[in-house]
């Protein structure tokens, strides 16, 4: 019996979790492991590159988790400068180039797996493929970023975009000295939290000297002769700029899926079952950025491109595709980030999440500290919680505060996971002592008061 080829499309965090999984499961001897990456780089924490940028971390390869060599020693082929250009499913083969040399050759597979991640999101406008105008989704493109910087003549960035990498890279750009302004569609920054905890970001931000631009839509990018960025022009008014930084968000990179006639989601994403197979395919299976899961809350499928659920991805897929059997059953959408000192964090649903979904809910908004009030370097902290009116079921946390705000929020998110109610929420065992917070933690200061107002709902 011949042995069996698994060949991975893509390099990055949930094709090299799979490639190194499959390879724990079954050796050299029993599984050919053939992965293709079209970029330089593998197994890197693309999260990380706002703060290479910024020089909070100074080297580019302290983001790399495990290089090629190391990927290749353990028998993984990978083939980098390599892209996939076509998926015959019927045939089981891929069709690659050698981005470098320009040869083209196809190769079989008896397992596929599909990680092909997302692509940074460029609005259709004039200039909008300038010199001085990047996006920020691989090493290659943190690398251009910083020699853009290097090369402006003047001090003045923009950034398109206030979500997670918006915000990010707003910050990172402050730290290297430059002038940052920040043009956003929405009336507050950080869409992933309702407005009003947004407006908490929105005043941290121009605390830092963030210049925000709120209600604008971008209508296109002014170059100058050379070529190179000068201007972000908006509906209403025109941003000097020497670069630009596009953090609008992501779309799923599933064009080959798609012309290969895989099936996609409303999102774009690709369709898995809980194995993380493609749907309707036996031997396909898809994670990352590329795919599209079930929200445990809404009972929806979403677009979550985060590295945690690739890396869980990859396991998944690794140990399927060994020969073994994992799932991976859905999340509840958490996710943090800072400015400055300022730490956000959201899981579940917002207002207009719940709304979507034909929920009726209850919210409450408190104020709290992060630790007792009267131990040294208490910070006050903002929690806003939601709940089904009916069931008392909690949907949703957001947090704005400073040191120790932030991964409060695993408290709501395991609380979503396991579906307790607000009134449940109230019991949990959580660890107290001055140092770390008051009596009562914030995120149970919300719950009863979230418990009450379900009660006087009914």
């Amino acid at each position: 019996m011949s042995m069996e080829r698994l060949v991975v499309i893509g390099g990055d965090a949930a094709g090299m979790s799979a490639a190194s999984q499959a390879r724990r499961l079954k050796g050299p001897g029993e599984l050919e492991i053939v992965a293709f990456e079209r970029g330089g780089f593998t197994s890197y924490s693309a999260c990380g590159i706002p703060y290479w940028v910024g020089g909070a971390v100074p080297e580019r390869d302290a983001l790399i988790a495990r290089t090629p060599e190391e990927h290749r020693a353990r028998g993984i082929g990978l083939r980098l400068r390599t892209e996939v250009t076509r998926i015959d499913v019927a045939g089981r083969r891929v069709h690659a180039r050698d981005l470098d040399s320009g040869a083209e050759s196809w190769t079989s597979y008896d397992k596929l797996v599909i990680a092909t991640g997302a692509r940074p999101i460029r609005p259709e406008m004039p200039g909008a493929d300038a010199a001085g105008v990047h996006g920020v989704q691989t090493l290659g493109d943190g690398q251009e970023l910083i020699d853009s910087l290097a090369r402006a003549r003047g001090r003045r960035a923009v950034v398109v975009g206030a979500g997670y990498i918006g915000v990010e890279m707003a910050e990172a750009l402050i730290d290297r000295g430059f002038e940052v302004t920040v043009v956003n569609r929405g009336s507050e920054p950080m869409a992933t939290l309702d407005p009003d905890m947004g407006r908490l970001v929105h005043r941290a931000m121009e605390g830092l000297g963030i210049t925000m631009v709120n209600d604008a839509e971008v209508t296109g990018v002014r170059t100058g002769a050379d070529g190179r960025v000068r201007a972000v022009v908006t509906d209403a008014a025109e941003c000097p700029a020497d670069v630009v930084v596009l953090g609008i968000g992501v779309r799923p990179e599933t064009s080959l899926a798609e012309a290969a006639g895989l099936p996609l989601g409303a999102h774009g994403g690709l369709l898995t079952d809980l194995g993380m197979r493609v749907r309707g395919h036996t031997g396909i299976w898809a994670g990352g950025d590329c795919v599209e899961v079930l929200d445990l809350v809404s009972g929806q499928e979403r677009h979550v491109p985060l590295g945690t659920h690739a890396n869980k991805h990859g396991q998944v897929i690794g140990t399927n595709a060994g020969g073994g059997y994992a799932t991976f059953p859905g999340v509840v959408g958490t996710a943090v980030s800072k400015v400055c000192d300022l730490e956000i964090a959201r899981t579940g649903l917002r207002e207009k999440d719940a709304h979507r979904a034909g929920l009726r809910y209850e919210t409450v908004t408190i104020e709290s500290t992060s630790r007792a009030g009267y131990y040294p370097g208490s910070s006050p902290m903002t929690v806003k919680m939601l709940a089904e009116r009916r069931t008392g079921r909690l949907l949703g946390v957001q947090i704005v505060g400073r040191e120790g705000a932030a991964k409060r929020v695993d408290i709501a998110a395991v609380a979503l996971t396991a579906g307790m109610t607000v009134e449940q929420m109230t019991a949990l065992d959580l660890g107290y002592a001055p140092p770390f917070s008051p009596v009562w933690d914030p995120v149970l200061v919300a719950a009863r008061k979230a418990a009450a107002k379900v009660r006087a709902a009914g």
